[in-house]
């Protein structure tokens, strides 16, 4: 009828909004709260990371020693070593890419553990180069897989407002599985034999997958309101042309790229030095020195993950440069052997910073383009290539300006990556 207005009616799923301008209570309640994550899945998680610590804590150092048994020579094992490493430094962007794309992130881990087994038993059982140059990199491949999806699978699980201290957690046991792993197959190497790691690491994967099967597979779906990547859009090239504009992105890069330049070769360098001035005591004092970073990460990792939500990023990013910074300088001026264990807490401090907040801060920049294990996978290959380059970078220093010279080196270098975060690096925490 002429001079009767009707009332608009509201599409399905819109909201109603109250005379005052302001959405109704009906309205909102269209939009229900994501279900609660089940304390299972949580813990599932948490002895996820712990074993796949364990498993991964086979292929460090053990390999090395391992080859040295079979009357290896130096050339062929870092031949060997070299071959790993490349093709975990180069897979990180295309390896990103491919788990964007993957429908299931528990397939992936499954599929990657059963790799790194299959890599440890050929290792064990038929140490000729061949099957040992297939087997790293069959392992270099399933573990850079592996370590994106536990990301994923991580920001799935935390829910808004949570994923920092969830990756704290994820730190922090995988700290405490590292260490002891690294005790127990220490002590299997010595007491029964150096194939007896390689057995035990490919046993560790049947914990690790009875943990992955304690996570429900509701609680790592994606609805729309979790803050997990959004589906992939696009082939790599449109996605790398999306991390090249991604500007916070390409700066955290270089952050973490100096930090890693400075960082990987204080240890060795610090591991040289005992050797030559106390050779008697050397070897207990490394241990110890790589012992005191793990306890710390361990203890420290769930605290950087809630101050990461509170305090914001970029405070404990200049942290865990500026302890970076004071650790290349103390070592650069003190000679007590005791006292260069006690520095290592401050590795313990950075590594707990950046083992947090790189994923954290990747997630932040990222997880809108349908991109985000690209960007990990990006990232990633920027630490690689700092701390590739900082071991010989400080090799070079030390043969000719001294070991205190190139401390200083690595410490003006971690220096400039604090000004960075300082000057140019955004806060990255969501505003809510």
């Amino acid at each position: 009828m002429a001079g009767v207005t009707e009332e608009p009616r509201n599409r399905p799923g819109e909201a109603r909004e109250a005379p005052d301008g302001t959405p109704s209570r009906r309205g909102r309640a269209s939009a229900p709260e994501p279900p609660p994550v089940a304390r299972r899945s949580r813990r599932g998680l948490d002895w996820l990371v712990f074993f796949v610590a364990d498993v991964q804590t086979g292929f460090g150092p053990f390999v090395a020693v391992f080859l040295s048994t079979q009357k290896w020579t130096q050339v062929d094992i870092g031949l060997v070593l070299t071959i790993g490493g490349l093709v975990s430094l180069g897979g990180q962007i295309p390896l990103g890419a491919l788990v964007d794309r993957l429908r299931s992130l528990r397939a992936a881990v499954v599929v990657s553990l059963l790799f790194i087994a299959g890599a440890a038993l050929a290792f064990a059982l038929w140490p000729v180069f061949p099957v040992v140059v297939v087997s790293r990199v069959a392992h270099a491949v399933a573990s850079s897989v592996l370590g994106l999806a536990l990301v994923a699978l991580s920001v799935r699980i935390a829910r808004e407002g949570h994923i920092g201290e969830r990756l704290g957690r994820n730190a922090a046991f995988a700290s405490a599985g590292t260490g002891i792993a690294a005790a127990v197959m220490g002590a299997a190497g010595y007491y029964l034999s150096s194939h007896a790691v390689f057995f035990l690491t490919a046993l560790m994967v049947l914990p690790a997958l009875f943990a992955l099967l304690r996570i429900r597979a509701q609680d790592i779906a994606v609805p729309s309101e979790a803050p997990a990547p959004r589906a992939p859009r696009g082939d790599l090239a449109g996605g790398a042309l999306a991390i090249v504009r991604n500007r916070p992105l390409v700066i955290f890069a270089a952050c973490v790229m100096l930090f890693h330049l400075a960082n990987a070769a204080m240890l060795p360098l610090a591991a040289s030095l005992l050797t030559m001035r106390f050779s008697e005591t050397a070897t207990v004092m490394v241990a110890a020195a790589m012992v005191v970073p793990q306890f710390t990460v361990t203890v420290l990792s769930p605290w950087v993950g809630r101050l990461a939500q509170s305090w914001g990023r970029r405070p404990l990013l200049l942290a865990g440069f500026g302890a970076l910074v004071v650790r290349g300088l103390l070592f650069a001026t003190v000679t007590a052997p005791e006292l260069l264990v006690v520095i290592q807490i401050l590795d313990g401090l950075s590594a707990a910073v950046l083992g947090v907040l790189v994923p954290l801060v990747v997630f932040d920049v990222a997880h809108e383009g349908g991109h985000f294990n690209l960007a990990q996978g990006t990232v990633g290959c920027a630490m690689g290539i700092g701390a590739s380059i900082s071991t010989v970078l400080a090799g070079f220093a030390a043969d000719h300006f001294g070991s205190y010279a190139a401390f200083e080196l690595l410490a003006a270098i971690a220096g400039i990556g604090f000004l960075t975060v300082l000057l140019v690096m955004p806060e990255t925490r969501p505003r809510r």
